[in-house]
């Protein structure tokens, strides 16, 4: 039989369906599957899975090689290296220090600049070994991520661990990664039925999704828009691409990257914002769950969307799987419809503009349709909550998700702090927009020294830290600070906690400090980003300061140098001093602070007043509506007419 044009069309779109969709479904609909009789898909956090210990031997023998070698390279000029060779002696690996890396949020703002710090640390990219710290990233244990920083860890890993080099080379190819030159409503630029196609593909895979009895909110909308940016060569950005699928890949089996981690929080609807006694929630490769004594759980990420009672499949021997959307978990972490919501009638745009926006957004708050519903709710029954915390998570049967950063805590540290996976030093990325300008002002790092003495701290510590003010006062927001060198200060906290390394977003070469509202960057403006972001993370390609490359050397083996009680190189000792922040304080009011800019995804401060109520850790009731006792569901066809609007809004805000 003769096959015409089109037969030859839809056969070669279901082969590239049956190659890149990893969903059982083949699409972005979950769908059931056989397990186990008798699995159980919860346990307690209590340790670290079976799972990621597995892993992290494999992990181990490759950083072991690549730290040594980037603390040779940075300690070279040192007059004494016999610490290095008593890290390394023998075959016993708990002397070598353990490393994690944070990537805060901040949007295509934090992802930009974020891939530049991270590429200053890689020694695939151009100049890194000459002009930055190459070597670094290949030495990390841990990367974790947060709404904008999510969307550049999570690229980077579910691309078969591209790249920032990579992606740079191919920025003006066909289908290459992060074109954001055109702002993610109107894909398609001024061609408008180009945009209206692909919202027409989202909205036609969100609909299936709830055709087959799943909730949806716009977050499925949001992760599937976003999908197109991360996975362009894919299906439909991924349409069926599943988190889970990076296990199956040999670059993460064989141990050859960092293990991967996105941060959101809990909360429920009918609040706004919620506060540092939310439930912070990590995604990894293998699970999803909480540390926090609020939950105390983590369940198989693999399975997300089985109904269960206390980890048991209700329907014995059947679950779910392909409900572990790629982009819908990296959309978990960035839902900033609610911030939008609250902020837009602050922004400078044309007042007709902000009443048709505010109309359409402010439809689908009064739904809560901000929320990414995980439903049914994988840790409904679960058994592993203290007795002197509240038990509301479990006992929903929906799941309620938010950007990672809603608690204040832009730079998602929480997982790596916990004791049981042992880190010596973190470095924390932050490009948020805490101050007017949108520069970072330490606010994260304050919060999560907060965080420690409330309800939800009782399982990490946080070395201490200055309050803002002091931040800005002494510059330590414009040049990297090392916090909590020294391990005999920390002695009355429970643990020994990791030494930070901040690294924040400064200007050297561009203006990075770009609003999240900003949705669109042209290539020279991503590559100056990205620039500008490796000058932030090496002082300048090290012209401020040549002995930067050394300092870092001696951050990372400090922890290690104090729990052996050898003896620290000179060298370091004169890194500490200039480093280290000593314990002064200047807390001068400073003007231009507690910036409630969304863009920041880490503070809104206004809002934060007058929301004490419940979080997702159940500190107290919650009203949920009407919208959220119908399930949480939108209506697809009130989506299509929203984004048509909003297709045309930007397209009239791009002409001003």
């Amino acid at each position: 039989m003769k096959l015409q044009l089109q037969d030859l069309l839809v056969l070669s779109v279901i082969s590239l369906n049956q190659v890149e969709a990893w969903s059982p479904s083949n699409s972005y609909v979950p769908a059931n599957v056989t397990c186990d009789d008798n699995i159980n898909l919860i346990r307690e956090a209590n340790e670290l899975s079976q799972s990621e210990i597995d892993w992290l031997e494999k992990r181990d023998s490759y950083t072991r090689n690549a730290l040594r070698s980037f603390l040779q390279r940075s300690t070279s000029n040192f007059s004494d290296n016999s610490l290095l060779d008593r890290l390394f002696q023998g075959s016993n690996s708990s002397n070598i220090p353990k490393i994690g890396v944070a990537c805060s949020g901040g949007g295509y703002r934090a992802m930009l600049s974020g891939a530049g710090m991270l590429s200053a640390m890689d020694n695939r990219t151009e100049g890194a070994n000459e002009h930055g710290l190459g070597g670094l990233l290949q030495s990390t244990t841990y990367l974790a991520g947060l709404s904008g920083g999510n969307w550049l860890t999570g690229t980077l890993a579910w691309n078969n661990w591209t790249s920032v080099q990579d992606i740079i080379n191919n920025m003006t190819v066909d289908d290459s990664i992060w074109d954001i030159s055109d702002s993610i409503i109107n894909s398609g630029g001024w061609n408008i039925l180009s945009s209206a196609e692909r919202w027409d593909h989202i909205s036609d895979a969100v609909q299936a999704k709830q055709d087959a009895g799943f909730n949806i909110s716009m977050a499925d909308v949001w992760g599937r828009a976003l999908s197109y940016n991360f996975f362009p060569s894919l299906y439909r950005g991924g349409v069926g691409y599943t988190w889970s699928t990076i296990r199956d890949a040999d670059v993460f089996k064989n141990g050859e990257m960092p293990f991967p981690i996105s941060v959101a929080d809990g909360r429920y609807p009918g609040t706004t914002v919620i506060n540092l006694n939310a439930t912070v929630f990590e995604f990894n490769p293998f699970e999803m769950g909480s540390w926090d004594p609020t939950l105390n759980s983590f369940t198989d990420v693999k399975y997300l969307g089985t109904n269960v009672s206390n980890g048991k499949p209700i329907n014995e021997g059947t679950c779910v799987a392909g409900f572990d959307n790629t982009g819908f978990i990296m959309g978990t972490s960035s839902t900033l419809f609610n911030q939008f919501l609250l902020q837009i009638n602050n922004t400078s745009l044309p007042s007709f503009i902000r009443n048709l926006a505010t109309h359409f957004l402010k439809d689908l708050s009064e739904d809560y349709n901000d929320i990414a519903i995980y439903s049914p709710n994988p840790f409904k029954d679960a058994e592993f909550i203290g007795s002197n915390h509240s038990k509301s998570i479990v006992e929903s049967k929906d799941l309620f998700l938010v950007d990672g950063g809603e608690d204040n805590q832009n730079i998602p540290l929480v997982p790596l702090l916990q004791e049981e996976r042992n880190l010596d030093v973190i470095f924390a990325l932050d490009n948020s927009a805490d101050t007017n300008e949108s520069w970072p002002d330490g606010a994260s790092l304050v919060n999560t020294y907060q965080r420690q003495f409330g309800i939800q701290g009782e399982s990490m510590t946080f070395p201490y830290v200055p309050d803002v003010e002091t931040f800005i006062n002494l510059g330590l927001n414009k040049k990297p600070t090392f916090f909590g060198c020294d391990a005999r200060n920390l002695t009355d906290l429970s643990y020994v906690p990791p030494l930070i390394v901040y690294i924040p977003n400064t200007r050297y070469s561009f203006n990075s400090n770009q609003s999240t509202f900003k949705m669109s960057y042209s290539t020279s403006e991503r590559l100056n980003m990205i620039k500008n972001g490796f000058e932030a993370t090496t002082r300048g390609n090290f012209t401020d300061d040549e002995d930067f490359l050394g300092c870092v050397g001696c951050a990372i083996m400090r922890r290690k140098q104090q729990s052996l009680n050898e003896t620290l190189p000179s060298e370091c000792e004169r890194c500490f001093t200039n480093y280290c922040w000593n314990g002064t304080r200047d807390s001068r009011p400073v003007s231009g602070i507690n910036n409630s800019d969304f863009s920041s995804s880490a503070s809104i401060a206004l809002a934060a007043e007058a929301t004490s109520a419940a979080s997702a850790s159940g500190s107290s009731s919650t009203t949920q509506s009407s919208a959220t006792k119908r399930n949480g569901a939108i209506n697809m066809e009130s989506s299509k007419s929203f984004m048509f609007i909003f297709t045309i809004f930007n397209i009239v805000l791009n002409m001003l």
